[in-house]
């Protein structure tokens, strides 16, 4: 009897039952469904933010003159330092800057003078018009001082690029889901396998012939199925409501998914040792949170890493949530496939095998 015992059959059999428990439990529901959505629609609906003006300087820029004195002692104007001429044009399309400024030294007749381009894009039109404006006063009160000279001191030029619009959602709903996934992973994971422990559920296993390996594949089944429900819910909300950019259509939401498995997979290990090391079930909160709340401050949940301090970054970058957003956020508004995000996809599962090892560690049956 005992040779004729399927284990294929007893792992589903866990993973339904444990999947019926996840749908009854209001705890999952809120921190995989309704927290994250909540998220979208406020800032869905907000569709934008504060004014910040992001400009960055042409390579070739003349820097040592007056022109350049006063652009950057504008209030309301940041200039992006360190960027190639190649990241300078891609992030004005992306919409990471909002505008590119060159200024060029000109001597004709012993005078003078200075053009200034200024190439803005059509997603931040809004702010390429308030920065226009601003240049325009400039040039204006520098050309009232040189009133005198036979042409003007300074010529001002624009030109605007056609770009696909970055909105506030492209950048939230990738983080959210990531958080999303995250929460599920540790806190779910933990308080599941602690649950089962302590209640004997798991002593009483080993009383029938499943093996070890196809219990924890049993639950980890019916907490990802309903991990990828809650993702593919969260960005479809996303798509229809808000205009969530899925770049290549069904094909960027299917890597979307895989990015979201590859996650949860991940993160359920952090799950595995919170349970290890839980002395008690009121313990097992501040564990999770401790690996919780510093990712989704810092690994670039609500805005990016760049604006944290510099020595915070490193850590920031360490982070695995960190890349799992990117790679998301790359994928969805880039078209980025799996080939173009290897090195995120190799530090997420580099940090899975590190914390599988942990769990193999902590983990205990009784």
């Amino acid at each position: 009897m005992k040779n004729n015992y399927s284990q294929y059959r007893a792992m589903m059999a866990i993973a339904r039952a444990s999947f019926r428990s996840i749908m009854r439990s209001p705890s999952a529901v809120v921190f995989t469904l309704l927290f994250p959505l909540i998220f979208i629609l406020v800032f869905g609906f907000i569709n934008g933010g504060g004014i910040r003006l992001d400009v960055a300087l042409a390579g070739e820029s003349d820097l040592k003159n007056p022109v350049f004195d006063s652009i950057a002692s504008m209030q309301g104007i940041h200039l992006v330092p360190g960027l190639t001429k190649a990241e300078i044009n891609h992030n004005l399309q992306k919409g990471d800057i909002d505008a590119i400024i060159n200024i060029q030294k000109r001597l004709a007749d012993n005078t003078i003078s200075y053009n200034v381009e200024v190439t803005t894009n059509m997603a931040s039109r809004e702010k390429g018009i308030i920065i226009r404006s601003m240049l325009e006063h400039l040039v204006d009160k520098a050309n009232l001082r040189a009133a005198a000279m036979e042409k003007p001191m300074v010529v001002l030029s624009s030109k605007e690029i056609q770009v696909r619009e970055y909105k506030t959602i492209d950048f939230i709903l990738p983080g959210q889901l990531g958080f999303s996934l995250l929460s599920s992973g540790v806190f779910g994971t933990a308080f599941v396998f602690f649950n089962l422990r302590q209640t004997l559920v798991i002593k009483r296993f080993f009383a029938t012939p499943i093996r070890k390996p196809f219990i924890v594949m049993g639950e980890a089944i019916s907490r990802l199925v309903f991990a990828l429900l809650g993702a593919a819910f969260l960005i479809l909300v996303g798509y229809f409501a808000f205009g969530f950019t899925l770049i290549h259509g069904f094909a960027t939401f299917a890597t979307m998914l895989f990015l979201s498995a590859l996650g949860l997979i991940v993160f359920m290990g952090f799950g595995f040792v919170v349970s290890g090391i839980a002395k008690s079930e009121s313990t097992i909160p501040p564990l999770a949170n401790i690996v919780t709340l510093p990712q989704f401050l810092l690994s670039g949940t609500f805005f990016g890493i760049e604006n944290f301090p510099e020595w915070l970054q490193p850590i920031c970058k360490v982070l695995p949530l960190t890349y799992l957003n990117n790679a998301m956020r790359l994928v969805a508004f880039e078209g980025a496939g799996l080939s173009d995000i290897l090195v995120p996809l190799a530090i997420i599962s580099a940090w899975g095998i590190f914390i599988y090892a942990l769990a193999v560690k902590f983990f205990r049956w009784e």
